[in-house]
């Protein structure tokens, strides 16, 4: 079953297939019309460098929400969503070292948790195809390619490293267009932060993402970068917290935010 099976499907109705572990594949595609999110859950002794270090970064970072010490439960984002269980994908970091990806994390939840819910590019990929831009990951339907960069971070507390890019090829025409749509919505990354040579910002092989897979750029279209929230997983392999729960690359969670509500 492919992530466009579930484009109509309400962000709780999909939310509810994870849980009960029916869904494990990334989720680019589904919930048409909703928010997606990145993960990074942090003990609270680093809660508040990772906050200062969202405010420095917000095209990268840009936050949604911020959860209670300890509370698997959102307010705002995602009305019955546990945060342990809703996510089709999580990864472990101990001391910056994967520990593990496994598709529930409630045995390995802590009292001392706090979660950031930060946007994630999906969201901007329906108003794209809607304007009909071809977002290549959809119709090709794999995960989004994502790259890590040499763009530093601003640096915060004991977080800091490189940025991570999340590539989509656009045509060149269409350049104006895609990046007028996406500086729309700054909660969810905004307009690109690179366009073309992407060996500029560091990426060496454009057809090797450092996550997610490769999609194909045609001829007369132009590697067009975005923001990624995968860059607090560069930041955490870098800065080396002790303990820390992620989403897995393209494996997000679905909030109930309709993507209307992220615009300027």
């Amino acid at each position: 079953m492919n992530q466009n099976f579930y484009k109509d499907k309400t962000p709780s109705e999909v939310r509810k297939l994870i849980r009960e572990g029916k869904i494990s594949i990334q989720t680019s595609g589904m919930c048409d019309g909703y928010a997606q999110a990145n993960l990074c859950i942090l003990p609270k002794k680093y809660a508040y460098d990772f906050l200062l270090f969202c405010q420095r970064n917000q095209q990268s970072c840009p936050l949604l929400e911020v959860s209670d010490e300890g509370s698997r439960f959102l307010k705002t984002s995602a009305a019955d969503c546990d945060i342990a269980t809703d996510v089709p994908k999580y990864r472990i970091w101990k001391n910056g070292e994967l520990a593990g990806e496994y598709t529930d994390v409630s045995q390995l939840w802590r009292d001392d948790l706090v979660t950031f819910v930060i946007g994630c590019s999906f969201s901007f990929e329906a108003p794209l195809i809607a304007a009909g831009i071809d977002v290549r990951n959809v119709s090709e339907n794999h995960n989004v390619p994502m790259y890590l960069t040499n763009i530093d971070t601003s640096p915060a507390g004991i977080f800091s490293g490189k940025m991570v890019v999340s590539m989509r090829p656009i045509p060149y025409n269409q350049i104006v267009k895609a990046t007028t749509i996406t500086a729309r919505v700054p909660k969810v990354h905004g307009a690109p932060i690179h366009i073309g040579a992407p060996e500029v910002i560091g990426i060496k092989d454009i057809s090797k993402p450092d996550f997610g897979e490769p999609s194909t750029i045609k001829p007369g279209e132009v590697p067009v970068f975005w923001c990624c929230g995968v860059t607090p997983q560069s930041v955490v392999m870098n800065s080396k917290p002790d303990f820390c729960i992620t989403h897995a690359p393209g494996h997000m969670l679905i909030t109930d935010i309709p993507e209307s509500f992220l615009q300027n």
